[in-house]
């Protein structure tokens, strides 16, 4: 465990959170629920299987490209709002709440005869609204992230926390998979009649979330209000951000663009999970065991890789990571579209490798902008960190969906997806950032280890 200027225990607190939210971000959004609604399950008899999953594929898409918007208008008013009262565990619970509330009504989803595009539309809202409140708590619990770290540890305990999530979903999904997915007939008599083994799953993880959310909220110390700030409203909030923005073109460019381009790779990442479970059994034909045994595979190489680059960042800084990270990505996920002919071997071998990058991408990402933070504005940087990043959570499920729409084929959507992260690679590689933050080269980061405090 890193050394930090939070306690061991402060630090385990924190990053139980994170191993929680695999139940929603493993189980929910990527490798069970999402795969399953988008499954022949949910196609009548004898309609075109191929035609009608791609099309709720690209439904899936278009929901979440709604959610993507909705975080960008309500995280910065709601984030400031929040800073300003200087009380963001509320913010982190309340919401957590939502997400929580979101998984279990998800039990409802059934695919009864009928009523099948119904019951796709109904796990597409529940899904959007619980993307929604997942980003908007995360908003506060990054910001946490600055008061139990240092300019020396910050990218070994976010590396940390992102390696407690991955590994937090291999456990649970070993435990679905064991218990309900895999077998004839699971736990208390539970099969896959009616999609009950899905909807139990899903279940179990919102008691997961819930569970591994509490820890964070009652060890973790609030960060003090700064005796300045003052009670804003919604207008105010919005007024904030505008004058936020503006002093950064003028002072911290740099930043600025930062915030941009990771905008644009993660919401590349995002969609890497995403759809990765919809690619796997609409164009490879994983089942749901196959999709469980290839999760759990994804998550031990992205938590050991997250890991270890968590180490990394705090030795040669943040950007290097992001950049190797990220090259390794598009050439994977070009792998998976060219060679797609090839059978699971490719989807294995070049998803595996997508799995390994997406970890380190994100933790060094959120360590990089905590070294850029100024001194006490921490939350108001990753309140604009998660309104850009949602400002362009649109562009990986738009992608998807069009060039699935275009190609004829659900295949196509890696093209959408490894574009958008190409696009955020190329403006990563163009900013230059300010010497003496730790950000970029081994020579910075000894700067900021030799002053052992935040610039």
């Amino acid at each position: 465990m890193p050394r930090s200027s939070g306690t061991v225990g402060q630090v385990v607190a924190w990053s139980l959170w994170d191993w929680g939210s695999a139940a929603f971000n493993a189980v929910v959004t990527t490798f069970v629920f999402t795969r399953w609604i988008t499954s022949d399950a949910f196609v009548e008899a004898g309609a075109d299987v191929d035609a009608v999953t791609a099309q709720h594929a690209a439904w899936l898409g278009w929901g979440l490209t709604v959610a993507g918007l909705l975080i960008a208008l309500l995280a910065p008013a709601l984030g400031a709002l929040a800073d300003a009262s200087g009380r963001r565990k509320v913010w982190l619970g309340a919401n957590s709440a939502v997400v929580f509330g979101a998984m279990v009504a998800m039990f409802f989803v059934r695919p009864t005869p009928g009523s099948l595009s119904e019951a796709v539309v109904l796990g597409v809202v529940l899904l959007s609204v619980g993307n929604v409140f997942f980003e908007l708590a995360s908003v506060a619990y990054n910001a946490l992230l600055l008061g139990i770290s240092t300019p020396r540890t910050i990218g070994r305990v976010s590396g940390w926390g992102w390696g407690a999530g991955y590994v937090g979903g291999i456990v649970l999904l070993l435990v679905l998979f064991v218990g309900f997915i895999s077998p004839d007939v699971g736990w208390f008599g539970v099969t896959d009649a009616d999609g009950l083994d899905v909807r139990v799953s899903v279940l179990l993880s919102a008691v997961w979330f819930a569970v591994f959310a509490v820890p964070v909220l009652l060890a973790v110390p609030e960060r003090p209000r700064a005796a300045s700030a003052a009670a804003i409203g919604v207008r105010g909030a919005y007024r904030r951000l505008g004058r936020d923005v503006a002093a950064l073109w003028r002072t911290g460019r740099s930043t600025l663009w930062y915030l941009v381009a990771s905008a644009v790779y993660r919401d590349g990442l995002a969609g890497v999970f995403t759809f990765g479970a919809v690619i796997a059994s609409g164009t490879f034909g994983f089942d749901a065991s196959d999709v469980i045994v290839f999760a759990i595979a994804a998550n031990l190489v992205a938590g050991l890789s997250t890991i270890a680059a968590g180490w990394l960042d705090d030795r040669v800084g943040p950007r290097r990571v992001v950049l190797v990270a990220l090259t390794v990505l598009v050439l994977a996920g070009l792998g998976v579209f060219f060679l797609h002919d090839g059978g699971r071997t490719v989807f294995w071998v070049c998803g595996l490798l997508l799995s390994g990058c997406v970890g380190p991408a994100q933790s060094a990402s959120r360590a990089l902008l905590g070294r850029l933070a100024e001194e006490g504005r921490e939350t108001e940087a990753f309140g604009l960190y998660a309104t850009t990043g949602r400002a362009a959570s649109f562009m990986a499920p738009l992608a998807f969906s069009a060039f699935v729409t275009v190609g004829g084929a659900q295949y196509w959507g890696i093209l959408g997806i490894v574009g958008v992260v190409l696009v955020g690679l190329v403006v990563l590689t163009l900013v230059r950032f300010p010497a003496g933050r730790g950000v970029d080269g081994r020579r910075d980061v000894g700067v900021v280890r030799a002053a052992g405090t935040r610039p």
